[in-house]
C-alpha cells in the first residue's frame, strides 16, 4: 500500500510541479505563489479528504510557514487569489480546509477553500 501512496504523491508533485511552471511566478511580499503551493503541498492528501485524518506535522509546519510570511493584508489577499484557483483544481474539501488552522493550531488567515472572497 506504501508503494501506491508513494506513487500517487509523485504524481501530485509532478502535477503540482507542471502547475507551478505555469503560474505566474509574481512576488506575494515575501513570498511567490508557487512558493504559497509548495508550502502546503504536504496537506494535499488531509485536504483532498484522503488519509490520513488529521494533517501531518509537515503540513502543519508549511501551514505554519506560509502564515508567518504572509504577514500584510496585501499579501494574505495575495496568497488567497493564488490558492483559490488551486483549491478547485486539486479537489480541496472546504470542510477539511476550514480545520486546517484548528487542527494545526495556527490561525492561518488564508482558507485554502474555493468559495471564500480574497477581498474581504
Amino acid at each position: 500500500m506504501t508503494g501506491k501512496r508513494s506513487i500517487s504523491l509523485l504524481n501530485v508533485v509532478m502535477i503540482l510541479s507542471m502547475l507551478v511552471t505555469t503560474l505566474d511566478a509574481r512576488k506575494i511580499d515575501a513570498i511567490t505563489c508557487p512558493d504559497a503551493l509548495l508550502s502546503l503541498l504536504p496537506c494535499l492528501p488531509y485536504l483532498q479528504g484522503t488519509d490520513p485524518a488529521t494533517p501531518t506535522s509537515a503540513c502543519c509546519a508549511g501551514a505554519n510557514n506560509l502564515n508567518q510570511k504572509a504577514d500584510t493584508t496585501q499579501s494574505r489577499r495575495d496568497v488567497c487569489n493564488c490558492l483559490k484557483p488551486a483549491a478547485s483544481r486539486f479537489g480541496v474539501n472546504p470542510d477539511r480546509s476550514k480545520q486546517l488552522p484548528r487542527l494545526c493550531n495556527i490561525s492561518l488567515s488564508v482558507s485554502f477553500d474555493p468559495s471564500i472572497d480574497c477581498n474581504t
